[in-house]
């Protein structure tokens, strides 16, 4: 693969904008007679004028010799084992060069299942090596502690400078090693604003179905980075353009199937919308209203079926429904329990909102999940409209009063809804006489 060697004095990379630890990392190591390199997405943004997430360090020293030289060191991983320097809250990740595959048995080669995934990948190289094993041209950029320029390998500032994202490799071999490098495309393309190449994006829709057999928990962790980083709307699109959201979400993407214009579909655009705006203003956004939200539809489609199969009535069937599409979602993505409790919380109220439009409502107000499930039905409303408009804008009206205007307007709802209840009764017990009259026009 091709290498260019980019000296101190023609790029734009300072050492003032490389965090305090991760040099101390790299100054050790080099010290001690290693390499040491910041590499991948570290010096890409940095290139790029942005505030990398975390600097990672690549050295040629063993996870072995790091730990010796960091009293403050712990080694993780299986698939590749990574050496931790923990420095408070602060965690810079070092790794090994990695190598080519061996075909020898033993701890330290590779491991690959039948359809080409890596399921370990101890195999360590030299940087050149280590280079090839990258998965995008972009992230093939290595800042050199010791003369601090940067190597460049397949052309990776090139495509940086072009906007242009490509894979290391033969793409499919690539995403069969690793199928979470298609999602990765799609999140980088739109992070950097880079357009895929048209090799690298190629076989996506056709090997889209791998993304089935990845680990679910490892596929909670890519979720986040997909839709809490801000670009949730451009992502989605994206996702859906390559076929890569039914692998994730096949519950989800069943309902969005009847009807890319009913309210399933809607909603997700309308999540994505808001996660992204929550983003940009610096709100806190949390996975349990998320998935509440994404899952919403899905959850009243099962509930209407197994009431329709058990004859149970709507409400206990929308609590049966709800351990059943949570437990099919986690098969693909797996929701912690500390996020899927409360969305089950936030589904939960959502049965209650019409029901305690009076004084109830101060003490469902009262309820820690209530401001989430209210959010959820208002999107809801603005999903699909009809009744459920009528009785969010209730809710709107209540929830921004003053405590004076919350008593009124609960008072009236009463009043309301007693009359109404005496007319059911009136109807249950047949018409007056005087009603006959009426109807006969006497």
């Amino acid at each position: 693969m091709s290498l260019s060697v980019v000296p101190r004095n023609a790029h734009t990379i300072s050492r003032k904008s490389i965090s305090e630890n991760a040099l101390k990392v790299l100054y050790r190591l080099n010290k001690a007679g290693y390499q040491a390199y910041l590499v991948g997405g570290g010096v890409r943004d940095l290139l790029l004028g942005m505030e990398p997430k975390d600097f990672d360090v690549v050295t040629n020293a063993t996870p072995e010799d790091i730990k010796k030289l960091f009293r403050n060191c712990r080694i993780v991983g299986r698939r590749f084992r990574l050496a931790h320097i923990v420095f408070g809250r602060d965690v810079i990740e070092v790794a090994t060069f990695r190598g080519h595959h061996g075909e020898e048995d033993g701890d330290k080669i590779s491991k690959a299942n039948a359809e080409g995934r890596l399921l370990r990948d101890n195999v360590y190289g030299d940087i050149d090596e280590d280079a090839e094993r990258r998965d995008f041209t972009v992230n093939a950029l290595y800042y050199d502690i010791a003369d601090y320029s940067i190597r460049s390998y397949g052309g990776g500032m090139e495509d940086l400078n072009d906007g242009m994202l490509r894979l290391i490799g033969d793409p499919e071999t690539r995403y069969r090693e690793d199928p979470v490098r298609m999602i990765r495309a799609v999140r980088f393309a739109t992070k950097l604003g880079m357009r895929i190449e048209d090799a690298t994006a190629a076989p996506i829709r056709t090997l889209a179905p791998l993304l089935r057999d990845i680990p679910a928990a490892r596929m909670y962790e890519e979720v986040l980075k997909l839709f809490f980083a801000g670009k949730a709307q451009a992502n989605y699109q994206m996702m859906q353009d390559y076929q890569l959201f039914e692998p994730l979400f096949p519950l989800l993407q069943n309902s969005i199937n009847e009807s890319t214009k009913g309210p399933a579909a809607r909603m997700v655009q309308l999540v994505m919308r808001n996660t992204d705006l929550r983003v940009l203003e610096d709100k806190p956004v949390t996975p349990a209203f998320f998935y509440a939200a994404l899952l919403w539809y899905p959850l009243r489609a099962r509930a209407e079926e197994i009431a329709l199969e058990s004859g149970l009535g709507i409400y206990d069937a929308y609590f049966a429904a709800m351990g059943d599409v949570m437990e099919q979602q986690c098969q693909t993505i797996s929701i912690p329990r500390r996020f899927s409790t409360p969305a089950k919380d936030i589904w939960q109220l959502q049965m209650r909102f019409e029901r305690s439009m009076g004084t109830r409502a101060f003490k469902l107000m009262e309820n820690p999940k209530f401001r989430a499930a209210y959010d959820l039905l208002l999107l809801r409303a603005e999903a699909e409209g009809g009744p459920l408009a009528k009785t969010a804008a209730w809710w709107q009206r209540f929830v921004e009063a003053d405590e004076d205007e919350r008593g009124d307007i609960a008072r009236a709802s009463n009043k309301g809804a007693g009359k109404n209840r005496k007319s059911r009764v009136r109807r249950r017990r047949g018409p007056s006489e005087g009603g006959q009259q009426a109807a006969s026009g006497e």
